[in-house]
Parts: C-alpha cells; structure tokens; sequence
C-alpha cells in the first residue's frame, strides 16, 4: 500500500503544504476560549471544514498537555496532522470526519470522567492517539467483505482483523516519517510502549472481538483497580470501543446524518458483493434494512449494555451519554411502529385492490347474461 507522505517545499524553512490553513485562527480561538461546548459529546462535526477539525485537534493535544509533556515539536504536530488527513479516503462513512469525531468523543470522555486525576499522562497519549488513527486508509468494505473476497488485505493477515492491522500499519508508517513522528523525543522503550498500546486500542475496534472485550470488562469493572495493568488496559479498550461507534450519543440533528452515511457504504459493499456472488449481510442488504431496524437493536443490544457498563465506573455520563442513547432508542421504536403501520396499510390497500380485480370479470359476464 502506498502512504500519502507529507510535500515538503525545497526551503530553509520548511512548510507543509496547507499548513497556513491549520492555523488556530481568531473565531476557532473565541469558541474554543468562550463555549466549552467541543468537550461536550453534543459537539456538531458537521459543522467545520478539514482545516477546522485539524486546527480542533492540535488544540486538544495542547490543551490536554501533551505537547507540552511529552516535548513534542509543535510543527511535527501539524505536519502528523495533515498527513493524518491526507490517509483518510474520502469514504461515505469511514472519513477524515469520521477520525476526527471519534476523537472528539474520546477528548469529551477524557474530561467528563476526570482521566487524567486516574490514569498517566503516557494513557492518555495512547488514548487520543489510537482514536486518531483507528480507521486510517479504510477502504470502505469491512473484514468480512475482505475475508469472502480473499483481498490482499485479508491474505496478508490471515483474515484476522486485516483491517484493524492495516490501519495500525499505516499509522506506524507516517511515524516513520521524520517530519511527522510526534514521538521522536521518546526512547526506544517509552516508543515500544506507546506503540503496543496504540496497536492493543486499534485491534480492539474490531466488532468481531465486541463480545470477548465487553465480558472482560464486566468482570473487572465492580472491583477495578488503576493499579492493575490489565484493568487500565481493558478499560482503554472499552473507552475507544465506546468512542468509535458513539454516534447516537449526540444530538439527533448530528446523529442521523452519520446513519445516512453508513448505510450508503453499507449498500456499496452489499451491491458490489451481489455482483460478486459473494454473501450478503441483512442489515447491509438496501432491499431488506431500514434506518429503524439498522439502529433499533444496534442500540439496545450493543451501545447501551456497553456504556451502561462503563456508567459503573463512571457515574457522570449516564446525563450525558447513557440517557441520549435510551431517548435515541424510543425515537426510532416509534419510527418503527410509524412504518409498520404505514406498511400494513399498503398490504391490505393491496389485497383489497386484488379482491377488486378478481370480481370485476364476474360482474361483467353478469351484465353480458342480461342483455
């Protein structure tokens, strides 16, 4: 695969293309100084360009101190950045966008659970990290696509999570890079710890894998403990898993467009998969799946045992989190309902039509007898 590299002009001082674009400008400065709203998980992505959502970013990496821990280049910052941006296709759903919502929400958990009075700054540097990266060079068509049709992808991992792997591969790849490898001040153990730890959130996205980690979790989280290596690891799995698919967590008018999204990439895969006489999932299949069935059991049997769980730990997203989840579940019941309705309708519109038009031959040949 070929990773987008940054463009260097041939200077003394180097400048990445774009790189004016990035900077913090006066409005994003005043709302990021006067509404603390883009901590909030009702923060509307839809709402800001690329070079928005990359400024947003780099704000975060400062404003959580990690530039400033960890000694990073702040130029290095915003060249790892673009190059983020440039290694993301432009997918319906699996987007730059995409990245940098999931990274909102990680950034939004991170300060309403109080991270960083619990874990060490090198988490929390994993945390945002691996949400940046997670879908890195998605192609649009999940593992299972990728396993039926023995890709490349597929083959070079031996099916398991060739996804997941290949973003990891990719983000370690513009690391690499001299120009964009934030972590060039760490020594080579610091670097093997961040890079294990990156890897362990990017693999734990798989969904394939949703059950395993959630069961493991649950058994840990009555008595967790932040001293225990295991326990901090399966709760970093978690709060990614939670980040990366949290987009019922937000406000309707922000949700619903993303559901949009998804089922066009679902359609693209189910087509294509058609037309490769491979299998078709239901709920990717245009033919069969509705907004309603895609999200019902979605939410009611994936988001909120998930975050439900997490609330243990964390009490203070049940408002924030938990109970949008639980009002997004109501709203499309009664769509649900709404459509069922509208559907019985039309069935018996239908079969009243047919009667009709089995008796009108009868009446005919009836009048024909009389005359």
């Amino acid at each position: 695969y070929k990773i987008n590299r940054c463009k260097k002009k041939k200077k003394k001082n180097k400048k990445i293309k774009g790189s004016k674009d990035m900077t913090i400008t006066k409005t994003i400065y005043m709302y990021f100084l006067y509404i603390p709203t883009y901590m909030l998980p009702t923060f509307d992505a839809w709402q800001w360009e690329p070079n928005e959502m990359l400024s947003c970013l780099e704000h975060m990496y400062h404003d959580l101190g990690l530039v400033k821990d960890f000694n990073m280049n702040p130029i290095t910052l915003k060249r790892w950045l673009l190059c983020i941006h440039d290694n993301y296709r432009n997918n319906p759903f699996h987007n730059f966008r995409h990245c940098f919502c999931v990274t909102q929400m990680m950034y939004s958990m991170i300060c309403l659970c109080n991270l960083q009075e619990k874990l060490p700054q090198v988490d929390i540097l994993i945390l945002m990290t691996a949400a940046v990266c997670h879908d890195l060079d998605h192609p649009g068509y999940n593992n299972t696509y990728q396993i039926n049709a023995r890709t490349e992808l597929a083959v070079r991992y031996n099916d398991l999570s060739p996804l997941e792997n290949h973003h990891c591969a990719v983000a370690f790849q513009i690391f690499s890079q001299p120009d964009c490898n934030i972590f060039s001040k760490f020594d080579p153990e610091a670097f093997k710890q961040i890079r294990q730890g990156t890897i362990t959130l990017i693999l734990a996205t798989d969904m394939a894998r949703h059950g395993e980690i959630l069961d493991s979790f649950k058994q840990k989280v009555d008595g967790f403990d932040y001293a225990d290596e295991e326990h901090v690891t399966c709760l970093k799995m978690v709060l990614i898993k939670c980040c990366d698919i949290s987009n019922e967590v937000r406000p309707m008018e922000v949700a619903e467009p993303w559901v949009d999204c998804l089922l066009e990439e679902y359609f693209m895969q189910s087509d294509r998969e058609k037309s490769e006489g491979l299998p078709v999932a239901p709920f990717m299949d245009r033919e069969k799946v509705t907004k309603p069935t895609a999200q019902i059991g979605f939410i009611k049997f994936v988001l909120i045992p998930m975050f439900e769980t997490v609330m243990k730990l964390f009490p203070q997203i049940e408002e924030a989190m938990v109970q949008p989840l639980r009002e997004s579940r109501d709203r499309y019941e009664e769509l649900k309902q709404i459509d069922d309705a509208m559907n019985e309708v039309q069935v018996l519109q239908m079969i009243q039509s047919a009667e009709e038009e089995e008796r009108e031959p009868d009446d005919w040949r009836e009048e024909e007898v009389s005359v």
